[in-house]
């Protein structure tokens, strides 16, 4: 959702971060400022508040119908952005659970005797995937490394030959499996 939001202007994704622009209009006594009739607001008051209706338009118009039901009563494209995110990441509580019981999933992968190659990068791809979603990002060579470290003993002598012909600095998870099945 943020590339794309991103890709139509990357404006709206401010306006979803921050809360939205509300025009107000300075007074000589207390409370010295305070919020603009519609009648009083100028092209440009007209045009930063368009940017939130448009990024509320892309939000909406990107969720089913039943996601519709938690934000249907949200103001801004702010809050239905935070509604998202509570309903799909949850709290920062629940969030960092979900980060913990992947780590230790990334932690105990193990490729299974009677796994294929092709199996076992689907499942530890989920994984990443999901960390990745969730904010925790693991460098590229950290899971070429990991990949190697995961795989079952009968594949013992193609990680030697890869460990010592490539760069795993350099290598990437796709040209690594590529190797593994040829």
């Amino acid at each position: 959702m943020h590339d794309f939001i991103m890709a139509e202007d990357s404006e709206l994704w401010d306006t979803i971060c921050d809360s939205p622009y509300v025009p107000t209009k300075v007074l000589e006594e207390l409370p010295f400022s305070m919020a603009k009739t519609s009648k009083e607001y100028t092209n440009a008051d007209k045009k930063v508040m368009e940017k939130n209706f448009r990024a509320k338009k892309i939000l909406v118009c990107g969720i089913g119908p039943e996601e519709y039901n938690r934000i249907s009563t949200c103001d801004t494209a702010k809050e239905i952005w935070e509604a998202l995110q509570i309903a799909h990441e949850g709290t920062s509580q629940v969030k960092q659970s979900k980060i913990d019981m992947l780590t230790i999933e990334y932690e105990l992968s193990r490729m299974k005797d009677d796994e294929s190659i092709q199996d076992m990068h689907i499942g530890f791809t989920s994984i990443i995937n999901e960390l990745h979603s969730l904010g925790e990002i693991i460098p590229r060579n950290k899971l070429v490394r990991k990949i190697l470290s995961i795989l079952s003993s009968p594949w013992e002598s193609k990680v030697n030959v890869i460990t010592k012909s490539k760069d795993l600095q350099e290598l990437t998870t796709e040209e690594l499996i590529g190797n593994l099945k040829t």
